[in-house]
Order: structure tokens, then C-alpha cells, then sequence
């Protein structure tokens, strides 16, 4: 059996595969779930990724992955939406950016493919954000 603090002394290392060009440049006027606005942007990728494009397509959904650097790391207990009027509950029960490892998560839909650069819709990520991964939506 491992022991947990053997595994929280464990550092992960994650490599971003590109980053998101997105209009949204200030962090007080980003939507607070992507699915909820129409947002375009591009997800802007590595060339030695190209081969990893095969079968996405215009008019697929894909989940990204993505490194929320702008977050606060150390806050565990947030007004969900930052709406003050509802109670304080802990990050892990809500989509906050402010958590221990401010990786998100998002669905949008591919608009369009020119090499390396997926332009999408649904994004609500800040402009210059690190991409970790695109996964397919089954």
C-alpha cells in the first residue's frame, strides 16, 4: 500500500502542447463556462503534434485541456460565479479557476483546421493560456 505523502511529494511534470489565442484579455470579463457563450478562438499547436490531428474534423466537438495560469492556487473555498450572494463552497465541488492545480477542462466545437492552428467556439480561456491536451468527445 502507498503511503499518501509519498505521493504528494511526488512532482508531475506537464509538457503544454501550445497555447490558445482568444480575445478574451481580461480576467474580470471572462464567461464563466465556455458552452455558455460563442467565443472563437485558436488553439495554436506544435508542429510535431501535427500527425495527432488525424480524424478531427470542422463541426467536431473536442475537449481541451488547459493550465489556468492566472489562478489563485492557495484558495480552497470560493462564492460560486463570484456571486457573494451564494454560499461559500469548496473548489473541488465548483468549476473555479482557483484550486490547488488550475487545470481546466472544456468542450468547444472545431470551426476550422489550417496546420497547426484549430480555430474553435465555446472557449473561455484567457488569452496566451497554455494548452496541455485535446481529447475527442464520444
Amino acid at each position: 500500500m502507498t503511503n499518501l505523502r509519498e505521493i504528494l511529494d511526488r512532482e508531475i511534470v506537464l509538457k503544454p502542447i501550445g497555447f490558445i489565442r482568444s480575445p478574451i484579455t481580461d480576467l474580470d470579463k471572462a464567461p464563466r463556462l465556455g458552452s455558455e457563450n460563442a467565443i472563437t478562438g485558436d488553439l495554436v499547436v506544435a508542429e510535431e503534434y501535427l500527425d495527432a490531428f488525424l480524424g478531427l474534423g470542422p463541426g467536431q466537438k473536442i475537449l481541451i485541456l488547459y493550465w489556468m495560469h492566472l489562478a489563485e492556487r492557495d484558495m480552497l473555498q470560493v462564492h460560486p460565479r463570484k456571486d457573494y450572494s451564494r454560499p461559500l463552497r469548496g473548489v473541488f465541488s465548483t468549476r473555479s479557476p482557483q484550486r490547488p492545480n488550475p487545470i481546466a477542462v472544456d468542450t468547444v466545437e472545431i470551426i476550422e483546421i489550417r496546420g497547426t492552428v484549430i480555430t474553435v467556439r465555446g472557449l473561455d480561456a484567457m488569452d496566451g493560456t497554455l494548452l496541455l491536451d485535446i481529447k475527442c468527445v464520444v
